[in-house]
């Protein structure tokens, strides 16, 4: 699994610098903040995601492949914005110093600003085989992303420290905040890639438990993970004193429902047969994930 995933990681590297210019302009310092991050390193799991869902289904990667650096530059600002000293706070990221210590804040939140923008420029300059496939997916993109999805849950968490909330404001939370961008990656595959409205809801399901699984996870780690191995402080969530799914169920049940939501993913693929080994063993590879 390993392997592979690296392979599509590369592909997707190699397709992203396509659509940063080189830096011999005056604004220069714009595309050095936005390189600096983007090519940070990271497990591209969401464009990662996209690819394995379009090849499941026998799509095209040409298709496809805009979608997936639209992603990855979507994800990427909401980890520039996050890291910013207005929300987190965070020092580090990836194992480097966060944007905007290196660039400062302002070239930060600009750095944000254009990657959201080249997602979108990405994905509205392609010429694809199926115009109206290609503008249902950008609609998907833009609510998953937007105060509706990602955004509207970054707006969720801000508000939620310093307070203690339940599980079900969590998972809303979560829902939002990290489980759309994910839900979408893999609809936007499916969209892309031709496939019927069962088989989207059946993506759409394994996304979503997915996505639940790996934010307990990330949740876990955040406890007992080695900063080393994932590149940035552990214990934030402790010090912004954020409810987790640690800090509710307790270490031990938090592992047992990564298990419980990863199972629940790899049963919403059963219609798919033999055809979705790879996306279950994704699943289970997340599981045992260090960073």
């Amino acid at each position: 699994m390993r392997e592979l995933l690296q392979e599509k990681i590369d592909i997707i590297s190699k397709e992203l610098k396509k659509y940063i210019p080189d830096f011999d302009v005056p604004h220069a310092r714009i595309y050095e903040a936005v390189s600096y991050s983007l090519f940070a390193g990271g497990k591209r799991l969401r464009p990662v995601l996209m690819l394995l869902v379009s090849d499941m289904l026998g799509g095209e990667q040409s298709e496809v492949l805009p979608f997936a650096c639209a992603m990855e530059m979507i994800h990427t600002y909401s980890l520039i914005h996050d890291d910013l000293p207005a929300m987190d706070n965070d020092d580090m990221r990836r194992g480097k110093p966060t944007n905007h210590k290196v660039f400062g804040e302002a070239m930060a939140i600009l750095a944000g600003d254009a990657l959201l923008n080249k997602a979108f420029e990405t994905v509205s300059a392609h010429n694809y085989m199926d115009a109206k496939r290609a503008l249902r997916a950008i609609n998907i993109l833009s609510v998953s992303s937007g105060t509706e999805g990602m955004i509207g849950g970054q707006v969720i968490d801000m508000e939620s420290e310093n307070k203690t909330i339940g599980l079900d404001e969590l998972l809303n939370l979560q829902a939002l905040k990290t489980g759309a961008i994910i839900r979408s990656s893999g609809v936007i595959g499916a969209v892309m890639s031709g496939a019927d409205e069962g088989e989207i809801r059946a993506v759409d399901e394994y996304c979503l438990n997915l996505g639940i699984a790996f934010q307990i996870q990330d949740d876990i780690l955040d406890v007992i993970g080695d900063v080393k191995e994932l590149g940035k402080p552990t214990g934030s969530d402790f010090e912004n004193q954020k409810s987790t799914f640690v800090s509710l169920y307790g270490l031990d049940k938090a592992k047992a429902a990564v298990e419980e939501y990863t199972k629940k993913a790899i049963s919403a693929l059963d219609i798919f047969g033999s055809d979705a080994k790879t996306l279950k063993e994704l699943a289970n590879y997340l599981i045992g994930r260090k960073l």
